[in-house]
């Protein structure tokens, strides 16, 4: 038994009705929803199969739109080094303040990961480990020396701005990283991605390291094995090389991402 019949005409006032802004902004692309609907119309009207036509719900930008988003900072960072990690094997791997649903998801796909958050997680997922902390305190005993791996991917950029419930540290990341030094065996690799351009605070959203001073804070106590960055266009350029030129004009960025694999001294 046929349901009741499409008109478009109704069909479309509905969507007007219910998403007016909306509707107006995409009018360039409602000719090509008409046409669907029309033959959507003419083929229910020759089913059997029963469905009802509900809410209108159009999706127009996918049509011209590619199979999805492979570039930008997270994609890049988190797919990256998720393969950097499964090529190195470690022991212990601990992340802090990575993406649950990108980078961390990537990894627990294949191996066991430890996530430290100052955010609560309270779903339990196969192969996360998770523990509430802030990072920017002082680390306990259990965990000094706890890993021989260790990741912080767009995160580092984050403390002590409150953004995340995390009180307000103007140093909040200098805290951090030393809360990460501690926990990371001697040798060991640390994974870190975080924005870089002209050096800024843009509160309370993010800082911007410059790369300049990004070297000069970790040289003392980590040897750079790799550099790789993201560009203002959302590219990867990987293993770029240490060029103090380069370095002095952020590789060309205002906001991009830089990438670096070091081991601890």
């Amino acid at each position: 038994m046929n349901s009741k019949p499409i008109h478009a005409n109704q069909f479309l006032l509905k969507m007007f009705l219910s998403k007016p802004f909306r509707t107006i902004r995409q009018v360039k692309r409602l000719p090509f929803y008409l046409v669907d609907l029309k033959i959507l119309a003419e083929q229910q009207a020759t089913s059997v199969m029963p469905f009802t036509l509900g809410k209108p719900y159009p999706c127009l930008k996918e049509k011209t739109a590619q199979s999805g988003v492979a570039d930008g900072h997270y994609f890049h960072t988190d797919l990256f080094i998720a393969q950097r990690i499964h090529a190195n094997n470690p022991s212990t791997h601990v992340d802090i303040g990575s993406r649950i649903d990108g980078f961390v998801a990537h990894v627990a796909s294949f191996r066991k990961i430890h996530v430290i958050d100052i955010r609560p997680l309270t779903s339990t997922i196969s192969n996360i480990d998770f523990i509430q902390a802030d990072i920017m305190s002082s680390v306990n005993n259990e965990l000094q020396g706890y890993c021989d791996s260790i990741s912080c991917l767009h995160a580092l950029e984050h403390f002590g701005l409150g953004r995340y419930g995390d009180p307000v540290e103007y140093d909040g990341y200098i805290k951090g990283l030393a809360g990460i030094h501690t926990m990371l065996r001697p040798s060991g690799t640390f994974y870190l991605a975080v924005p870089i351009g002209p050096q800024r605070i843009e509160f309370n959203a993010h800082r911007v390291f410059s790369m300049s001073y990004l070297f000069s804070l970790l040289n003392k106590e980590y040897a750079i094995k790799a550099c790789s960055y993201v560009d203002d266009a959302g590219k990867l350029h990987k293993n770029v090389p240490l060029d103090e030129k380069a370095i002095s004009n952020n590789y060309g960025c205002r906001y991009g991402c830089g990438i670096l694999e070091m081991t601890k001294k």
